[in-house]
C-alpha cells in the first residue's frame, strides 16, 4: 500500500463555520450610545446636580418673596399668606428705614467691592510680574503666596479677628506696646475702622487667587516679545504696558468678573469676622439680608431682597459681557 496519502474532504460535506464573537453587552451599550443623545447623557449628572443645589433653592426662595413669611407662620411656610409685591416695595422705599438701611449696605458693599477687587487684583499683577522671571527661591515663594488662598476661609477670617482684638490683638500690641504709635487702643472691628478691617481680611484671601490665574497666564507670553523689545530700547515698564498687560487682557476679563462676584456675595468673611450683626460701617448686603431674614425673622423681605440682589448682580454682569465683547470685537 502507498505511504500515507492526504485526504481530501468530500465535496458533500463542507468544512463547517465558526461563529462569530459574541459582543461584549458594555460594547453593545457604548456603541447604542453614540450619537447626538451622547453629550446630553454626559452631561446629566452636572444638571441634576446642578438642580437639586442651585435651580430648586432659587426657585424656592423667589417663591418665599411673593409670601408673608414671619417667624408666625414659618412652620407651615407653604400655607403662608401671599404678599404679591409689597416685599419688593418694601425692600426699595428709600424713604422708609428698610429701603434707607438696604441701600446704605448697598453703597457699602459697593465701596467694599471696589476696594477688595481692585487692590486684589493689583498686588496679583504685580507678584506675578515679579516672581516671572526665574531667581533663588522663586518656588518657595510662590507657594508662600498661596497660603491665604489655601486655607479654609473660618480658620483664616477667625485667625484675624483674634489679631484685630483691642485689648489680646497683636495688631495693637505692636501698635501701642511696642512702637508706642498711639496711646489708645484703637477698635478695629467696631466703628470706621471695622470697613478697612474687612477690606484688608477680603484682600488678603483674594489676591493670592488672582495671583495664581496671572502666572498660568503668563507662561503662555512668549519670552521672545520680551528679548525684541529689549533689543528695541524697552525698558520694564514699558514691556509691561506694551507687552504683558495686552496679553493678559483676556485672562483679565474674567479674573475680574469673577472676583466681582465673589466679593460681593461674600458673606463668611463679615459674618465670621463680626458675628451676627455687624457694624454700620461694615454693613455689607449679605450680612444684611442675613439679619433681615434670620434675626428679624422676616424671611418673605429678606427673600425679595436677595431676589433684587440676584437681578443687579445679573444686569452687572450681562453689561460687563456685552462691553468686554464689544471691546474685543473693536480691536
Amino acid at each position: 500500500m502507498p505511504a500515507a496519502a492526504k485526504v481530501r474532504p468530500r465535496a458533500d460535506h463542507p468544512r463547517p463555520v465558526a461563529p462569530p464573537p459574541r459582543e461584549r453587552p458594555a460594547r453593545r451599550l457604548t456603541a447604542r450610545l453614540r450619537g447626538p443623545a451622547l453629550p446630553y447623557l454626559l452631561i446629566l449628572p452636572a444638571l441634576a446636580l446642578e438642580l437639586l443645589i442651585h435651580i430648586v433653592p432659587m426657585a424656592v426662595g423667589i417663591g418665599m418673596s411673593f409670601l408673608e413669611l414671619t417667624q408666625f407662620s414659618i412652620r407651615d411656610w407653604t400655607t403662608a399668606p401671599g404678599a404679591g409685591l409689597d416685599n419688593y416695595r418694601l425692600a426699595i422705599d428709600f424713604n422708609a428705614p428698610v429701603g434707607q438701611e438696604l441701600l446704605h449696605s448697598f453703597w457699602i458693599t459697593c465701596a467694599y467691592t471696589l476696594l477688595s477687587v481692585g487692590l486684589s487684583w493689583l498686588l496679583g499683577t504685580a507678584a506675578a510680574v515679579l516672581t516671572q522671571g526665574p531667581f533663588p527661591g522663586r518656588g518657595l515663594l510662590r507657594t508662600l503666596f498661596l497660603v491665604p488662598y489655601a486655607l479654609p476661609v473660618y480658620a483664616a477670617v477667625i485667625t484675624w479677628s483674634f489679631l484685630l482684638q483691642r485689648d489680646n490683638g497683636l495688631l495693637n500690641h505692636v501698635i501701642v506696646d511696642q512702637l508706642h504709635l498711639t496711646h489708645d487702643r484703637p477698635f478695629w472691628l467696631l466703628g470706621g475702622n471695622s470697613f478697612f478691617a474687612i477690606v484688608v481680611v477680603s484682600v488678603w484671601r483674594s489676591w493670592p487667587f488672582a495671583f495664581l490665574a496671572l502666572t498660568a497666564a503668563l507662561q503662555n507670553i512668549p519670552r521672545d516679545l520680551y528679548e525684541a523689545a529689549a533689543l528695541d530700547g524697552a525698558g520694564m515698564w514699558q514691556q509691561i504696558r506694551r507687552i504683558t498687560l495686552p496679553s493678559l487682557r483676556p485672562v483679565n476679563q474674567v479674573l475680574l468678573l469673577v472676583l466681582f462676584l465673589w466679593t460681593f456675595n461674600d458673606f463668611n468673611t463679615p459674618y465670621v469676622l463680626f458675628g451676627r450683626s455687624a457694624p454700620a460701617e461694615a454693613d455689607l448686603i449679605s450680612i444684611h439680608i442675613y439679619e433681615s431674614s434670620f434675626v428679624t425673622w422676616n424671611f418673605g423681605t429678606g427673600s425679595a431682597m436677595s431676589v433684587l440682589l440676584l437681578l443687579f448682580l445679573l444686569v452687572v454682569t450681562a453689561g460687563y459681557l456685552l462691553a468686554t465683547r464689544r471691546r474685543t470685537a473693536d480691536a
